[in-house]
């Protein structure tokens, strides 16, 4: 797989391919956004730095996809989810599991992609009680 990217991704597409999932952080304000921009959306600030996300969050909104682009790499039906991580950014991924709803818990895992690069998608946690 080739990767093109922006300069401001390419520190999180590495971490991606080490399995650990970043969102960017702004050092002026604290404000935290995903995907990586050159400048903070809350207040314009230039100072930005990573924080390791937890792996936690909720179903914001998905959707069931039937058919598939490529179906060598996305197996029909799948589900496609924005994904509200426990640090706040909101993430367009991958779920798998049973239960999926909005506000339902995930937790991250990772899928293989060419090239060595690993991919953040999320499965459903156990409901409790």
């Amino acid at each position: 797989m080739t990767l093109v990217t922006s300069p401001e991704a390419r520190e999180w597409w590495e971490a991606a391919k080490n399995r650990r999932l970043l969102v960017q952080s702004c050092r002026t304000c604290g404000h935290r956004q995903h995907y990586p921009r050159a400048l903070c959306l809350r207040c314009g600030g230039v100072d930005l730095g990573w924080v390791e996300a937890s792996g936690g969050g909720t179903i914001y909104s998905f959707t069931h996809s039937h058919r598939s682009p490529d179906p060598a790499a996305f197996e029909p039906p799948y589900t496609i989810a924005i994904v509200t991580l426990d640090e706040g950014p909101r993430l367009l991924t991958t779920v798998t599991g049973p239960g999926i709803r909005c506000d339902a818990r995930v937790r991250l895992e990772w899928r293989a992609a060419e090239g060595g690069q690993n991919l953040p998608i999320f499965a459903t946690e156990p409901e409790e009680g």
